[in-house]
């Protein structure tokens, strides 16, 4: 897992990140009907290739580097991951 979107993307769900992402790893995008009910966007821990393109974008400051992570956050690695894996 290269990057993870945290709790500032709550609600926000802007998707200037899905945008500029080479790979299409972010997701639910605004055309898929998990947008809707979603209460963030998520990245792909495997399909990620780590260019980091969207963290610049992000309007809210809520995509880091797993390392990066901060521990209140920490969940959100895990938050991520486990919304691909029911997609599976």
């Amino acid at each position: 897992m290269a990057y993870v979107i945290a709790e500032p993307c709550v609600n926000t769900k802007d998707t200037a990140c899905v945008d500029v992402c080479p790979v299409d790893c972010i997701h639910p995008r605004k055309d898929e009907a998990a947008y809707a009910t979603e209460k963030l966007l998520y990245i792909h821990p495997t399909e990620c290739i780590d260019c980091g393109a969207c963290v610049p974008v992000c309007p809210v400051t809520a995509i880091f580097a797993l390392e990066d992570l901060p521990e209140k956050w920490a969940e959100y690695a895990a938050i991520n991951a486990d919304w691909y894996a029911k997609k599976g």
